[in-house]
């Protein structure tokens, strides 16, 4: 049984206790005692709120499902008077501007690519931590962002001729983003620096410069044979790295062994939908490594061959200025932490009936006192050189959930003596009453916030439970093409940018847009995404650092600060297009359509929850039933789990076929999983916590509140975790029985 420790009103489990007191709170300068009375302080006064918050959540869903079930063909004038009425639309703010400071240029001022990756894991987290500058070279070589086919197949040893046209690829991204006075960089046998200026000779003889001298940003090494160069485009940076006896750069004429792109600028350490953490253990878990980050000494050892390397944090990058001087730039990723959304209760720390408190409430305390860390460290590689901790809020419903983060997030400054609006706000724009009101959402954080994005995974999933009582809503792939959701994706925007979050030197913060789910899919992604920055993002969501490296040629490619001052008066969608409901009206679809849609989402389905269940694995690559790997987290299930759920309530499939679908879906899941370690067949487990999950997510999903997943998977969860630890148990006493 878990031992607690009382403190006030408060229970807390002893582990997460100890790891505060042992671990967080030295160096911090917060006391044991004003910590824990401030967390219960800050339970007891904003549990009740967000209990009543909920409440209200649930109070309007109730009013649109009898609104919709009464008027399933209603226009969306008629459900714009309706949603004034019950206070679902709110009223606009007076024209504002937000004036967040204090701001890292990574958020203010320079436009470029943003991970996710679960904190929990500390490899992943490094990983993507260490991203901020990529090797463009290996980005070619290793994906299909250069044709793979023959005579350019990498293969398992390295093909020359694909070197030689990654090469030349990369040459001409340089005469593109940094081109010469006259000549290219193909041509280049050498580079030198001479009176702060970079030249650059040619096989003809001849020495040029860059077209424009400004974006000679520095070097490393001798000035007259530099073994780097750093050149600068729309504010990002690009390091050419010389080593003539290097595998590439002896065959190269100029030397050139690698060229370097800063990549993701940012990265949000994720504590929700890509992480499994269902207990006071994770939680320790998941604060143990955001500490490890803030104090600069989170490693991770990783298998290489024969050997274990041990990853740690990359340390900052010197050059010598044009002007001779030394100077560094960030070896690593701005860092922001993804909380969990209201709707979240913790076992961690019980309030003073014995309930779970709010888990968005700790996770905000715990991971700002460990930012302290970082805010009062005197190392160079500290995270933010402004002085700020940057925290993103989920699944807030309305301007009225944002004031209450905003209110949880003042409450812990005073709690560890920080100046208001030290805590940054980050605001998930994933929720369709968020949506509505976003300009409202914006103006109640307005101090504070430095981030929208266009979450249109989970936007999707609560579009389908909020019309839930309407229709069958249209196939999961026809969804991108709906009228709601091209009036989601500018609506952001617009509003963004006309409350001020744009990028240059008086910018507050980052518009952002959501996640490319195809890592293995680059070609696709360089072909796709750089429209949004044309449509006026300043940021996007990628899944790999080699990712990273690859959509950075989107911001070289397109000056964002520029595309936002043309976007600066353009108005917002109407309201009447976001609420057009995506339903299917007179479609009909074959038998076949149905059953492939069906199978398609319980794969999925199957194929996410069996690791979140049975191996604590919030976020994966996914083979899809083409075996192509998606990047799948709580948001793609839930958008899943929604579908059918709605397709079940309105016949368009029986519970029979559904069954059915689920029983051939577990052979083909099972079959992709095969040889996985620790992976328990759903087979041989039907009555097993995953399985049984994975059914309640659909046969229960019309009645979850606005179809999140989060409960049914945490009990189960907490299912397998029993079940794990008593089959350990008793493997123990059949060795010892044995001895």
């Amino acid at each position: 049984m878990t031992t607690r420790i009382e403190i006030g009103s408060i229970s807390v489990d002893q582990g997460l206790h100890a790891f505060i007191n042992t671990e967080v709170l030295p160096g911090t300068d917060v006391s044991a005692a004003e910590f824990w009375s401030g967390l219960a302080g800050l339970v007891e006064t904003f549990g009740p709120k967000i209990r009543e918050a909920l409440d209200a959540r649930d109070q309007l869903q109730d009013k649109i499902d009898a609104f919709l079930g009464e008027n399933p063909n209603a226009e969306a004038d008629s459900q714009i008077g309706f949603l004034r009425e019950i206070g679902y639309i709110e009223r606009e703010p007076n024209d504002f501007t937000v004036s967040t400071d204090s701001l890292d240029d990574e958020i203010g001022r320079v436009a470029g690519p943003q991970l996710v990756v679960p904190v929990n894991n500390a490899r992943y987290a490094l990983n993507a931590a260490n991203a901020r500058w990529g090797s463009l070279y290996d980005a070619f070589y290793g994906t299909d962002a250069l044709s793979q086919s023959a005579p350019l197949t990498p293969g398992k040893a390295y093909n020359e001729l694909r070197g030689r046209a990654v090469v030349q690829r990369v040459r001409l991204f340089l005469d593109e983003t940094t081109p010469l006075l006259f000549g290219s960089h193909v041509d280049v046998t050498s580079y030198y620096v001479r009176h702060g200026e970079l030249h650059a000779k040619l096989e003809c003889g001849r020495t040029t410069g860059l077209r424009s001298p400004t974006q000679f940003a520095g070097f490393a090494g001798e000035a007259g044979e530099p073994t780097a160069v750093l050149l600068r485009n729309h504010g990002l940076h690009i390091e050419l790295r010389f080593d003539r006896t290097s595998a590439v750069g002896k065959t190269d004429k100029a030397g050139v062994a690698d060229v370097i792109l800063e990549s993701a600028l940012t990265t949000i350490m994720d504590c929700e939908d890509s992480v499994s953490a269902v207990d006071a253990e994770d939680k320790v878990h998941v604060y143990r490594n955001w500490l490890g980050l803030m104090r600069g000494e989170l490693t991770a050892d990783v298998p290489r061959g024969d050997k274990v390397v041990t990853r740690r944090l990359a340390a900052d990058r010197t050059y010598i200025g044009t002007d001779g001087a030394p100077f560094t730039l960030p070896g690593r990723s701005l860092l922001l932490a993804r909380t969990v959304g209201h709707h979240m209760t913790t076992d961690a720390v019980l309030d003073s009936g014995l309930d779970e408190a709010p888990e968005g409430v700790i996770d905000a305390a715990v991971l700002a006192l460990i930012g302290l860390h970082d805010l009062r460290s005197e190392r160079a590689t500290r995270n933010s050189r402004a002085g700020s901790i940057y925290i993103v809020r989920p699944k807030m419903h309305g301007s009225q959930e944002v004031a209450l983060s905003d209110g949880v997030f003042a409450a812990i400054e005073d709690m560890l003596s920080l100046p208001r609006n030290t805590i940054k706000m980050g605001v998930m724009d994933e929720e369709r009453r968020t949506s509505v009101n976003l300009a409202a959402c914006l103006h109640a954080a307005r101090e504070r916030v430095v981030f929208i994005n266009t979450g249109f995974l989970d936007r999707t999933g609560d579009e389908i439970h909020t019309c839930m009582k309407a229709g069958p809503v249209v196939r999961k792939g026809d969804m991108k093409t709906t009228a709601w959701i091209k009036a989601y994706e500018q609506r952001n925007v617009a509003i963004g940018i006309k409350s001020g979050l744009t990028v240059g030197p008086d910018g507050h913060g980052q518009i952002g847009k959501g996640m490319w789910a195809m890592p293995d899919r680059m070609e696709d992604m360089l072909e796709q995404k750089g429209a949004q920055l044309r449509a006026g993002a300043c940021t996007a969501w990628v899944p790999s650092p080699t990712a990273a490296t690859l959509h950075a040629l989107h911001y070289h490619e397109v000056d964002v600060a520029a595309a936002q001052r043309e976007l600066r008066h353009a108005p917002a969608a109407p309201l009447s297009e976001l609420l057009t409901l995506p339903l299917a009206g007179g479609r009909s679809w074959s038998e076949m359509e149905i059953a492939h849609e069906l199978d398609t989402n319980l794969q999925s389905i199957l194929g996410y929850v069996v690791r979140w269940v049975d191996l604590g694995v919030g976020c994966s690559k996914v083979p899809d039933m083409n075996n192509v790997g998606l990047m799948e987290d709580r948001a793609t299930l839930r958008i899943s789990a929604q579908h059918v759920a709605n397709w079940l309530m309105h016949g368009v499939v029986s519970q029979e076929q559904v069954d059915s679908a689920f029983t051939r879906m577990a052979r083909i899941v099972d079959q992709q999983n095969e040889g996985e370690p620790g992976y328990r067949p759903l087979t041989a487990n039907a009555e097993g916590p995953a399985f049984m999950a994975a059914k309640d997510l659909v046969f229960r999903g019309a009645e979850q509140p606005n179809g999140y997943t989060e409960a049914i998977l945490h009990r189960r969860r907490r299912e397998a975790k029993r079940r794990d630890a008593l089959e350990a148990t008793s493997r123990e006493d059949v060795g010892f029985a044995a001895g």
